[in-house]
């Protein structure tokens, strides 16, 4: 009967960290023959998405800024379009770059590009040998905090990320700049710790804006804060379940203590300067049946997380008006944002290389936004349907159906419906895929 593998990435030719369960106990960390541990595996994951809004809904969920549109600029607009023109685009591809410094280093590097963008998503090294069962990651990379924030659009079982994730911590998830530190316990149950020390400039929960002066030489109110700004903790638990089951459960959480945004006027600036924390839970459960190909094997998962941001106002003139004259700041209030939201998804392998999966998800369950005099929003909705097939490992075709359910500021719900069809493609060397 197979057994799960809980791996940390690994280069091919590499033998990597790996579990039988997630609750077994931490093996070592084996280097590579000297006269290969050298090496340079490169792999480039391509992806096209065919979209269609069928019927069009609210494009953003209440209360919360959009978290889609990834820096496009389309005539329709953007919200949970996801950025894509109806038709066929270019989706999320990227080109990997994944190389070992003998037994000392890992070393990734990750560009992610679509139509109109290029960005480093990823560039890390990792430690290889520490004792003890520690771990040290440095560079810019993907948060472990949650479950699927860390973890790359062809490892997701839906076209795009679950909304709680997106609209709360930003359009890529939490992927910052810093230092990561985890200890694996030497325990029979699988135990993993970990602490996080980011730059924070991701906008969903730490945005920095510090260091600017508005025009006609008038500075901004906004304090500067040297990084690093944000702070995550999480911890990882995965019980012995035997051969065909494994689950694991996750806790974490984080606290910025900069938190800093700014809206342009026609004459002055909106300053909003403060704190802000978050803490969630995860879960993860799978089990192999054994038969060939996915065939049989379940997989469910879920997350919640919550987050509030506590900042100051004020309004600074950059031009005289009737208010008051250039630098007059005036309107200071305090206010506090209170909002969270969760996601049940499960996936089924309803018959050799192919699976089916539905996701149902709740974003701002508590929507309290502290704007202006201060409002109440409902929860926003989305109801999500899939099937995939693989034809080879490395290749998946994903069709795709959404319902949204988002409530407007003016508490109107309107449905919207949507249609994806999705080709990921993964070639040359890929490390493996972790729990």
């Amino acid at each position: 009967m197979p057994r799960f593998a809980l791996t940390r990435p690994a280069l091919a030719g590499l033998t990597a960290l790996t579990l039988a369960t997630p609750g077994a106990a931490a093996a070592q960390w084996t280097a590579p023959p000297n006269d290969a541990s050298w090496g340079l595996d490169v792999s480039l994951i391509l992806e096209g998405v065919y979209y269609n809004e069928m019927s069009r809904g609210n494009r953003d969920p209440a209360g919360f800024d959009d978290g889609h549109d990834h820096g496009h600029d389309h005539d329709h607009g953007h919200g949970h379009d996801h950025g894509f023109d109806n038709g066929f685009n270019l989706g999320h591809s990227e080109l990997v770059f994944e190389a070992s410094l003998g037994d000392l280093f890992d070393g990734v590097l990750t560009i992610g590009f679509d139509e109109d963008h290029v960005e480093v998503e990823e560039a890390y090294l990792v430690t290889r040998a520490l004792p003890g069962g520690f771990q040290v990651k440095a560079g810019k990379f993907l948060s472990d905090i949650g479950y699927i924030n860390s973890r790359h659009g062809h490892d997701w079982d839906f076209v795009d990320r679950p909304l709680v994730n997106e609209y709360l911590f930003g359009d890529h998830g939490l992927q910052e700049t810093g230092v990561q530190a985890t200890w694996v316990a030497p325990t029979e149950t699988y135990t993993q710790l970990g602490v996080e020390l980011l730059q924070g400039e991701t906008g969903g929960i730490a945005n920095y804006e510090g260091g600017q002066s508005a025009l006609n030489g008038q500075d901004r109110i906004l304090r500067d804060r040297s990084g690093p700004r944000l702070i995550t903790a999480f911890a990882k638990f995965g019980p012995d379940l035997g051969p065909d089951h494994a689950a694991q459960f996750g806790v974490s959480g984080g606290y910025a203590r900069s938190f800093q945004q700014t809206d342009e006027h026609s004459t002055r600036f909106e300053d909003w300067d403060g704190s802000a924390w978050f803490a969630g839970l995860d879960a993860v459960y799978k089990y192999s049946s054994g038969r060939a190909y996915g065939h049989g094997d379940w997989r469910l998962q879920g997350e919640y997380f919550y987050r509030e941001i506590d900042v100051d106002r004020r309004d600074v003139n950059f031009e005289a008006d009737g208010n008051g004259p250039i630098g007059f700041v005036r309107n200071e209030q305090s206010f506090k944002n209170q909002q969270d939201g969760i996601y049940v998804q499960g996936v089924y392998g309803f018959a050799p290389r192919w699976e089916a999966g539905l996701r149902t998800e709740a974003l701002g369950l508590t929507n309290d936004v502290g704007r202006g005099s201060g409002s109440s929003f409902g929860a926003s909705y989305r109801h999500t349907a899939q099937v995939t097939f693989r034809p080879v490992e490395p290749v998946f075709l994903r069709a795709q159906l959404s319902q949204s359910d988002f409530i407007d500021e003016d508490d109107r719900r309107d449905r919207g419906l949507e249609f994806m069809l999705q080709l990921n493609v993964a070639l040359g060397a890929h490390g493996a895929h972790r729990f």
